[in-house]
């Protein structure tokens, strides 16, 4: 039987190969889009799985308000980690991590800068799993001269992993390290990265306020950390509320697997994903092969009328039913097997442009090439059988004696459900499309918006060299000699990375009284030419000036948002006061102008209240800040490495645009819109070539009317018109169904964004435009290819 079912099927191929290459194509892409976001979700589910421990690794973080502050941060402090694993029976051990690890490396003649490079407790190796090729976890950090190092790092430094073993290199040029053992790269579904590995300083306890270090715990086999978690208010109580003089403070514990989807807090270890976005990817690949599916049952149904004498004699020798439903489910599943064959060669030619789109190092046979197999068989029959399920039940139903006379009796049924399925179709289409342009329009308006300064021309690098900081003055005099440079200034950090510190200050109140509680700000170290460098408008008061001794360490420029929410009427004049040492002594410092408002960081943040004060020493000012002359960046940037040679022989620059750092900040989205608008042209050629199915169909059952309207007068605009009108009306009442959700759905990714556009229906206009226009392009190839033939061979008989 099945033998007979495969025969049929195959022949039933051939005779229409214009529905089943429509049929094996759309298909096909389908698979090859949901194969592809298969592997991109697999991969973001797959974050930290690796360790052995994973299901047992917490990380701790913190949640803290009061006043009108609030602060939900990855970080924590040095005592946290001794101190919970000495209160808790249920803590197995506990790590430390400071990411502050990294420098200058040098070995011989080499001179090497490398960032992440982290501080851990020597259980870091223990609680995480890593494959060593040299070294043990036991005793690779035992020693405070020790460091462990990637295959990646040896390679840059000694060529191979083998030479690297037991040598001496040198951070910052003072502080000697013995490489005690080298390990595989971190995998790149890790959210903890590094490139080597330093020992913590086992005597630093630190300060419960000092939040700089990330503070993982390996629990006991079979605790629940919600259950731990209950008892940790008892504990913060006592020791980090104290601290803080505070009682509104959450300590949470994060499952380790759960850190790059979920989490989201300030300072994280790196960019984590988005759940929300894997959940986006999920439904666009259902959604994308639904389509498919879609055309499958149109087209089969709509071809009813070629193969129903087929089944009339089928019926009348003896078969039931269930043995036609069967042929036609054969049939379905031997075309989704084909067309998952198409799909494995079109995933193995696009993975690598996926790859690149995604910055991921995704393999087509991730899970075993036998359990790719296997799956994609199952898969295949799985789909088929859903694919053809319901045009065999509907073509089963045909009685025998008016099938054998080729009458299909009442199709107000089927016709109906045809339509509802290409409405839907055309839904899933505006809607991609319109969430596809919503993207860009946001990222464009992220990427061009006025940030409250001038970003472009201007570039930063860090100075790594302690004794050129205290040169800076020099540094600044000898770049603005040339022309090419209009204007240097010096700061803490650099902005557009999302990563500025913040502090604590009480303030003058509009009485003239000391608030009783501090208030949450920014602090950004600049020098007095930051301002003007930068292009930030003074809106009251003066700027920093070096040449008043007072500004170095008593002034302070404040921004709008600060002077809105402290309620100031005359901010310029008031006091403000920092701790200034762990006795908590306070020392003054008076606001002496009021700049503008101005973006930190990206527009996923609101404008946070900032203070910019002058450093005490130039020392503590790292990053330089250089506006180029328009036009001339790269001999501005040749000019600038040769002056910075002159005073750092030994290291290079690092050089950064500042547009770029606000633009990195966009990535992720700029990926999730770029995916969105390949899978949205994809959709809409998979919808367009069932639509271009169901026309040929359309058309040739009207052939003999149309043959029969032309000899009449009709004109071929006429029978276009009355080809494609049916097919426009579905799309157009896809447009009507499919503008809510997409507004619903868009109104809900915009939320992520403090700063965002306006939905207009201007999107929806231009979405509804091009699914009709590309309707009417597909249904018209067709119409005007009937429209014009000769009717003299349509009319001819038979």
């Amino acid at each position: 039987m099945f033998k007979n079912h495969l025969t049929t099927a195959l022949r039933t191929i051939r005779r229409n190969k214009i529905f089943s290459g429509i049929n094996l194509l759309g298909l096909a892409l389908g698979l090859a889009a949901f194969w592809l976001i298969v592997l991109y979700i697999a991969d973001e589910l797959s974050y930290d799985r690796y360790n052995a421990n994973a299901e047992r690794i917490v990380r701790v973080v913190q949640h803290s308000r009061w006043s009108d502050n609030d602060l939900h941060l990855a970080l924590t402090s040095a005592p946290f980690a001794p101190a919970l694993k000495t209160a808790f029976p249920e803590i197995e051990d506990a790590v430390r991590i400071n990411t502050e690890g990294g420098g200058i490396i040098t070995y011989g003649d080499k001179n090497i800068k490398q960032g992440d490079i982290v501080f851990a407790d020597k259980s870091l190796l223990h609680i995480f799993s890593y494959d060593f090729l040299y070294g043990d976890a036991g005793s690779a950090l035992n020693q405070p001269s020790a460091v462990v190092i990637t295959n990646s790092l040896a390679l840059k430094l000694f060529g191979s992993a083998e030479k690297a073993f037991h040598q001496t290199i040198y951070f910052d040029k003072q502080f000697p390290s013995t490489i005690t053992a080298i390990i595989k790269d971190i995998p790149g579904n890790s959210h903890l990265r590094f490139s080597a590995v330093r020992p913590f300083p086992a005597d630093d306890t630190g300060d419960w306020q000092n939040f700089s270090i990330y503070t993982y715990l390996l629990l006991k086999e079979g605790i629940n950390y919600t259950e731990l978690e209950k008892k940790l208010p008892a504990f913060a109580a006592e020791t980090i509320q104290k601290a803080m003089g505070i009682t509104d403070y959450k300590m949470e514990l994060q499952p380790l697997t759960s850190i790059h989807l979920h989490s989201n807090l300030g300072y994280e270890l790196s960019a984590n994903g988005n759940i929300n976005r894997v959940y986006t990817f999920a439904a666009i690949a259902l959604l994308i092969l639904i389509i498919a599916m879609i055309n499958y049952m149109n087209l089969t149904t709509a071809l009813s009328a070629s193969r129903i004498k087929e089944i009339g004699v089928r019926k009348a020798i003896g078969s039931g039913k269930r043995s036609i439903a069967g042929m036609f489910i054969t049939e379905a599943v031997l075309v989704t097997c084909i067309a998952a064959f198409i799909a494995a060669v079109i995933v193995s030619l696009t993975l690598p442009l996926f790859n690149e789109l995604t910055a991921k190092e995704l393999s087509a046979n991730r899970f075993g090439i036998l359990n790719t197999i296997l799956c994609l068989i199952a898969f295949s029959l799985l789909t088929g059988f859903i694919s053809g399920i319901y045009p065999s039940l509907f073509l089963a139903k045909f009685k025998p004696i008016p099938a054998l006379k080729g009458q299909l009796g009442k199709q107000s049924g089927s016709i109906f459900f045809r339509k509802s399925l290409v409405v839907f179709q055309f839904v899933i289409t505006v809607v991609m499309i319109a969430g596809a342009v919503i993207i860009y329009q946001q990222l464009q308006y992220a990427l061009h918006t006025n940030l409250g300064f001038n970003k472009d021309e201007v570039l930063t690098f860090h100075i790594d060299d302690k004794k050129v900081r205290n040169q800076i003055p020099a540094l600044k005099a000898q770049l603005l000699q040339n022309p090419l440079i209009k204007s240097v200034a010096a700061a803490g950090n650099p902005i557009g990375n999302n990563n500025l510190g913040g502090n604590g200050y009480k303030y003058e109140e509009n009485n003239g009284a000391v608030s009783d509680h501090t208030k949450m700000a920014q602090e950004l170290m600049v020098d007095a030419d930051f301002v003007n460098t930068m292009e930030i408008k003074l809106l009251e008061g003066r700027n920093l000036s070096e040449a008043i001794p007072a500004d170095q360490s008593g002034s302070v420029l404040v921004n709008e948002t600060l002077v809105r929410e402290l309620g100031w009427k005359e901010p310029v004049g008031k006091q403000m006061l920092k701790a200034s040492d762990d006795d908590g002594n306070t020392a003054p410092k008076k606001v002496i102008g009021v700049i503008k408002d101005f973006h930190t960081y990206s527009l996923q943040h609101k404008i946070e209240p900032l203070v910019m004060v002058m450093p005490s020493a130039s020392s503590m000012e790292d990053n330089l800040y250089v506006r180029i002359a328009k036009g001339k960046i790269p001999e501005g940037l040749a000019y600038i490495d040769k002056v910075y040679r002159q005073f750092d022989k030994t290291n290079q620059a690092t050089y950064h645009f500042l547009d770029q750092n606000f633009a990195k900040q966009y990535d992720a989205e700029k990926k999730q819109g770029q995916i969105a608008f390949l899978f949205s042209i994809l959709a809409i050629l998979i919808a367009c070539l069932g639509l271009f199915g169901l026309a040929t169909f359309s058309v040739s059952q009207r052939i003999k009317e149309i043959g029969i309207r032309k000899v009449l007068g009709a004109s071929v605009a006429g029978i276009v018109v009355l080809l494609s009108k049916d097919f426009l009306k579905l799309v157009l009442i896809a447009l009507c169904i499919a503008t809510p959700i997409a507004w619903y759905a868009m109104s809900k990714w915009l939320e992520d964004f403090a700063y965002r556009i306006e939905l207009t229906g201007g999107v929806f206009i231009v979405a509804g435009i091009t699914a009709l226009v590309l309707a009417l392009l597909t249904v018209s190839f067709q119409a005007i290819k009937a429209a014009v033939a000769n009717p003299v061979k349509s009319l001819r008989t038979e």
